[in-house]
């Protein structure tokens, strides 16, 4: 009998039901995000493992962003996340993302406040659209929508360790940031401002989703917040020298995506923040290849 990485040729990935891995892997292709893509090269047990965190990512957020109901309405919602995360740690599962979620938490060692930290933050978007925050709450959010989900990604990879969650401090908050930075016009338009009323305040700019997009000083705003992801990529790779290399090839991957994405924001500027961002395949594909192997 064959085998493919210390598993038997036929064994199933964390030994789960394939309907029900079919089941997590079809969330994350609906979604139409390249993430599935980005996961292949990790082992088939880490691969699905991440499908499956993705999924309860996928999920909560959905809730958070669901327009057709009220807050109090989502906010329920993701009260029930809470206790059905719970009960996947008291063992209870009720459908196939349960089922594999719970094999992945045991195999893992993920930590359920970590899972309750993202729910959180899809709370404080659920609760009513967020506008300048301040200083204290615009990192709240992003260790909640983004550091956490790091802390959960870093174990799937292959690494518990403290300087792995260093990596998901520094990494998330670089990601979380690039995304307000390159999103600022599309988050306007559905009332959202995630930008810090400190900064905004120092610039003169506005603390209203309406006017902000022409804000004549936005783009001083934008550079420092882009400064201090600069700073959280380098303090992030700073700390993956000190991990488990093969666990860090993801980490790597989305880093250097994203450090990419804010060098052509940056070179962009923000007088114009409607024009969205986004780097070629070609582009990608060399990114990748650096990342990889360097």
């Amino acid at each position: 009998m064959g085998f493919v990485r210390g598993r038997t040729a036929d064994a199933p990935p964390l030994g789960c039901d394939p309907a029900d891995l079919a089941e997590v892997e079809g969330v994350v292709a609906a979604s139409g995000t390249s993430f599935g893509k980005g996961m292949r090269i990790l082992p088939a047990d880490r691969r699905y493992g991440m499908y499956a965190v993705y999924a309860f990512c996928r999920l909560v957020d959905d809730v958070a962003d669901d327009e057709e109901g009220d807050a109090e309405d989502r906010c329920a919602r993701l009260r029930a996340w809470h206790e059905r995360i719970a009960g996947l740690y008291a063992g209870r599962t009720e459908d196939a993302l349960d089922r594999v979620l719970g094999v992945v938490i045991r195999r893992f060692d993920l930590r359920q406040a970590d899972f309750d930290a993202v729910i959180d933050g899809m709370m404080m978007d659920a609760a009513g659209p967020i506008v300048a925050p301040d200083e204290a709450t615009f990192d709240l959010y992003c260790d909640r929508v983004a550091s956490a989900v790091g802390r959960l990604s870093v174990r799937v990879f292959g690494d518990s360790s403290a300087e792995a969650d260093r990596v998901a401090y520094h990494l998330g908050r670089a990601l979380q940031i690039t995304n307000i930075l390159r999103d600022i016009a599309e988050d306007a338009a559905r009332g959202r401002l995630y930008l810090p009323r400190e900064l905004l305040a120092r610039f003169d700019v506005p603390a209203d989703p309406a006017r902000v997009a022409r804000a004549r000083r936005l783009d001083g705003v934008c550079r420092v917040l882009a400064g201090r992801a600069r700073d959280h990529f380098r303090a992030a790779y700073r700390a993956m020298g000190r991990c488990d290399r093969q666990a860090m090839r993801p980490a790597r991957l989305m880093g250097a995506t994203y450090a990419a994405i804010l060098a052509a924001q940056e070179k962009q500027g923000w007088r114009t923040p409607e024009r969205r961002v986004s780097l070629s395949r070609p582009r990608k594909l060399l990114i990748a290849a650096r990342a990889l192997v360097g």
